[in-house]
């Protein structure tokens, strides 16, 4: 697989110190040397927002996202997850070999998130969570956008058991969304989505219905080149559910994809994603059961050829500049990933 030669030289010379990068990738080829050696970076990303988030400052937008995929450019080989897969397996991975991938199938994925990597002549996987496609919206996103918008200094949830949070600031409104997403978090489904149904009745805002992305938004994804993978309907967690329901679960979000973009749905990520505590071994033989090719998790490290394709690592950068990302990617590569 030949390195991408087709990123942006303008956008690249402004992010990137091209007299760094040699140093940069003999590091990397060390540590990633390519086919029965190899090791596969697949990084995570959620939200890519036109400009950045006042109330979540360290959150992607279109500038900071713009440099990190100039680096991945410039110093990896970001391949197509599939093709990542197949090589993976057969020992023939290129060196310093790196797949990006999105979860939950946000509107700014398709607005802000493609346009950039289509200037770098990259690829990426898209993980949806179906139900939340045309107007829908995740329950962590409900929360943050209440607290975000709630009048006053106090909000007061002790009506429905929830409590009280002062939110004056932003610090205080960061805060109180940490604190009732931790509560919420790992509650059954049905109790979950109750207590943020809750919340709407107490708080007089309206959030907003447009977060997501539309079927014609997902379908344009597809037409750009960019691969669709399954991520459940509701983005439940999958080991707190029967395996009938969490079966159920897998097999909507994959048939209602297939569906949308008339194309075979080939990859999966499990909610929240952790080994153990979000997902099990049952779910993981269930995967390949319903024929899927591969599935990726949220723990971090690097794949290599004795992975466990149906658990792969994922890692999700957060430093911007060179030096600091470089140093983060290469920890990550030794970095063993747990698997269930």
């Amino acid at each position: 697989m030949p390195e991408h030669e087709s990123f942006d030289a303008e956008g690249l010379s402004r992010a990137i110190n091209p007299l760094a990068l040699l140093p940069t990738r003999r590091l990397l080829n060390l540590l990633s040397p390519g086919g029965r050696h190899g090791r596969l970076s697949i990084l995570i990303f959620h939200r890519v927002m036109p400009r950045p988030d006042a109330l979540f400052p360290d959150e992607g937008d279109a500038g900071s996202f713009d440099q990190r995929v100039a680096q991945l450019a410039a110093c990896f080989n970001v391949i197509p997850l599939l093709d990542a897969v197949e090589a993976l397996n057969k020992g023939k991975l290129p060196p310093r070999a790196a797949c990006i991938t999105f979860d939950d199938g946000y509107a700014d994925n398709a607005e802000v998130a493609l346009p950039i990597l289509q200037k770098y002549g990259v690829h990426a996987t898209f993980f949806v969570a179906s139900s939340f496609l045309d107007g829908g919206r995740m329950w962590n996103d409900t929360v943050i956008e209440l607290v975000r918008r709630a009048p006053g200094r106090i909000l007061d949830l002790s009506s429905i058991g929830m409590g009280e949070f002062e939110i004056g600031n932003l610090l205080q409104r960061r805060q109180a969304i940490s604190h009732l997403l931790g509560e919420l978090k790992y509650l059954p489904l049905e109790s979950r989505q109750s207590r943020v149904d809750a919340m709407c009745t107490v708080v007089p805002v309206i959030p907003p219905s447009n977060l997501m992305m539309t079927s014609n938004q997902l379908r344009t994804l597809h037409g750009a080149g960019m691969e669709i993978g399954g991520h459940t309907a509701n983005h439940p967690i999958l080991a707190q559910m029967g395996n009938n329901a969490a079966r159920a679960e897998i097999v909507l979000g994959k048939e209602t994809l297939e569906d949308i973009i008339r194309a075979p749905v080939r990859l999966f990520a499990y909610p929240n994603g952790k080994p153990g505590q979000d997902y099990l071994p049952d779910h993981v033989r269930m995967l390949n059961e319903l024929g899927f090719d591969a599935a990726v998790s949220t723990a971090h490290g690097a794949a290599r050829k004795d992975s466990d394709l149906f658990q792969l690592p994922r890692f999700t950068p957060w430093a911007l500049g060179l030096g600091r990302s470089t140093f983060q990617m290469a920890r990550n590569m030794l970095t063993t990933p747990e698997i269930v």
